[in-house]
């Protein structure tokens, strides 16, 4: 699995880049055939508290998850997003097992 972090308008300390890695290594527990993942940090210019946006792209064969979450932390947004993508690759993998 290929791990891709971006980050926009801002510099992450080692310990948000950290956390990031290992809770996208987390995913492979939910799909054995994840190609790659994309993580995508930013931080929106506004006046409201949650402004930091955590964008998780996930690549399957056949198949491409996209999850957008915006929170008042880049752990806590980070975490809703891989929530709603381990749900995500739980259904795919359910659906596939019941084609077969």
């Amino acid at each position: 699995m290929n791990i891709n972090i971006q980050t926009r308008n801002f510099n992450p300390k080692g310990d948000l880049m950290d956390f990031s890695h290992k809770r996208l290594k987390k995913l492979l527990k939910f799909h054995d055939r994840i190609v790659k993942v994309e993580l995508i940090m930013k931080i929106e210019n506004s006046s409201e508290k949650q402004n930091k946006f955590a964008e998780i792209d996930v690549r399957i064969p056949g198949e491409q998850i996209v999850v957008k979450k915006q929170c008042k932390s880049f752990e806590e947004a980070i975490d809703n997003a891989s929530d709603a993508v381990e749900r995500l690759l739980i259904k795919h993998k359910e659906k596939a097992k019941s084609m077969v």
